[in-house]
Order: structure tokens, then C-alpha cells, then sequence
């Protein structure tokens, strides 16, 4: 079993700055994909950035030069460095992760979320 701890978020400014970290736990043998999505009330939950073991990374259109996402695999950990936020933005953010377990059993797992609001 995996689990995911997050920490960060919080309300912000618009145009400030959060961090949100995420790091994996468990029975895990390799990490495939790290990353974070979002949801906002009445919207279905989007991917915001993911990074793979390699370091290639995909961000959703709307963060491009805003946002950037990290990893560090020793740790198991993933961050996601907000800046220039948006009203927009605001959100419930979700780590996944995605990989294989010691088992040999493929999981795919979530973080509890964290609340990200931006005032304007």
C-alpha cells in the first residue's frame, strides 16, 4: 500500500507565490509519474503538471511559465512551485502518484488534497 503525504497550500495574494509538496510511502518498489491535479466546485478535476522518473514534464495550458514541478526520486518526492497565481487557480490540488509496488502490483495513488485560494 501507498500513501501520499502533502503539505503546503493556503491562501495567497494574487500574483504571489505557494509550494506544494508531496512525498510517496509504502511498499514501493518504482516510481512511474508524479504529479498534481485540481479541482475546483463544479468542475471535474484537471491534471495542473506531472513529471516522469526521467524528469519530462507536461503542464496544462493554463500554468505554462507559472508553474513548475520537481521531483526528487531518492526521496520519493514531488513539488509544485506556484507563482504569478490567479484567482483562478484556486483550487483543491491532489498529488498522484503512479508506479509499481514491491508486490510486483501496478497502484495509482491519491493525496488528500490541499486547498489553494487566491484573492484578488
Amino acid at each position: 500500500q501507498v500513501q501520499l503525504a502533502e503539505s503546503g497550500g493556503g491562501l495567497m495574494q494574487a500574483g504571489g507565490s505557494l509550494r506544494l509538496s508531496c512525498a510517496a510511502s509504502g511498499s514501493i518498489l518504482r516510481i512511474n509519474a508524479m504529479g498534481y491535479y485540481r479541482q475546483s466546485p463544479g468542475k471535474q478535476r484537471e491534471l495542473v503538471a506531472s513529471i516522469t522518473s526521467r524528469g519530462d514534464t507536461n503542464y496544462a495550458d493554463s500554468v505554462k511559465g507559472r508553474f513548475t514541478i520537481s521531483r526528487d526520486n531518492a526521496k520519493n518526492k514531488v513539488t509544485l512551485q506556484m507563482n504569478s497565481l490567479k484567482p483562478e487557480d484556486t483550487a483543491v490540488y491532489y498529488c498522484n502518484t503512479q508506479g509499481t509496488g514491491r508486490d510486483l502490483r501496478g497502484f495509482d495513488s491519491w493525496g488528500q488534497g490541499a486547498q489553494v485560494t487566491v484573492s484578488s
